[in-house]
């Protein structure tokens, strides 16, 4: 039987109430609790005397998140892993736990917390809250970029696979993923194409962290140092921007793609990875984020015109949009 439905005045005050559930998901996964139930469910006095916590308050946070599937909890009190709650482990391959600990820090958090502000004015209230911009913050604080960096990873790695095999680069001769970060869409996408050749493109700290030896692929694969916003690597037919041009304004994202079109070969391509808004009111990852976006970057998440308008401007054409199992899109464009 279907459970009935939500009253309209439930919906509104459960939507108020979402901050809770965060903050409850950030504490669990912050003390690793997951961690703690691998041998099976424990009463909240055990992990709280192992995790260094108020026993009381534990079995609160965690009795409610039970309630919600990210564990269970039985007639004796004890708790133990779901699904869901296997992703918060810091230990299995696909965890989630870091990217948990990204999206509730504070430079989500409190910029979203003045987003009537923002919406006022126009403007993000980050540089208010922090003095200075995103991404200049995250280089000056160090445990802050440590946490943003280690939960891009582990988002990225649960969707790099998905959307490297939605794209046929067998046709490709050479990728260069702009801004890749550490090599992980990379790593799939090379994987998925024996005959390819890829450079990775990204600032020098960033580089000495990539995955591309430790996965063999340094024979195929060149590291290469610089700043997309200055130029990228020339002669490669398909350039890559992944999770990148939704951090940025339209101009800025313009000159991005106009580099790309000048160093890409005749016949080449871009590939933008980045969530496409459909149109209508349905549910979307994309417009979570893109209000993620609009309360802490200047960037934001876009429609296929959107698309196709900074394409135009860059001197590319927009050839299609091809969905993935992930939440995001590639779209693809050739020179115009």
């Amino acid at each position: 039987m279907s459970p009935p439905p939500v009253h309209p005045a439930q919906h509104i005050v459960d939507l108020g109430f979402g901050f809770i559930l965060s903050g409850a998901l950030a504490t669990a996964a912050e003390l690793g609790v997951a961690d703690r139930l691998t041998q099976g469910p424990r009463s909240a006095a055990q992990l709280a005397e192992e995790v260094g916590a108020d026993a009381s308050s534990l079995y609160r946070v965690l009795r409610l998140l039970a309630s919600v599937g990210v564990f269970s909890e039985d007639a004796q009190g004890n708790f133990g892993l779901t699904p869901a709650s296997e992703y918060l482990r810091g230990d299995v391959p696909g965890s989630l736990r870091s990217a948990v600990l990204m999206l509730t820090q504070d430079i989500f958090w409190a910029p979203t917390g003045a987003l009537t502000e923002t919406v006022r004015t126009g403007k993000n209230a980050f540089d208010r809250i922090f003095g200075k911009p995103f991404f200049d913050h995250l280089a000056s604080n160090a445990a802050a970029g440590a946490t943003f960096h280690r939960g891009m990873s582990s988002l990225s790695d649960l969707e790099n696979g998905p959307i490297a095999r939605s794209y046929d680069f067998s046709a490709c001769r050479q990728v260069v993923d702009v801004g890749g970060g550490h090599g992980g869409f990379l790593i799939e996408a090379l994987q998925a194409s024996p005959s390819l050749r890829g450079v990775l493109f990204d600032h020098r700290h960033v580089l000495d962290e990539a995955r591309i030896g430790a996965a063999g692929l340094s024979g195929r694969c060149e590291l290469v140092e610089g700043d997309f916003f200055q130029t990228v690597p020339s002669g490669a037919d398909t350039y890559v921007l992944k999770r990148i041009l939704h951090d940025w304004s339209d101009a800025v994202c313009v000159d991005i793609l106009r580099h790309c079109r000048r160093a890409m070969a005749e016949g080449g391509r871009v590939l933008v990875v980045d969530t496409v808004i459909p149109p209508g009111n349905a549910p979307h990852g994309g417009k979570v984020l893109d209000v993620m976006m609009l309360a802490s970057l200047p960037g934001r998440e876009r429609t296929e015109e959107d698309f196709r308008k900074l394409f135009a401007q860059a001197g590319l054409r927009l050839t299609r949009v091809i969905p993935t199992p992930a939440a995001l899109s590639i779209t693809e464009a050739v020179a115009a």
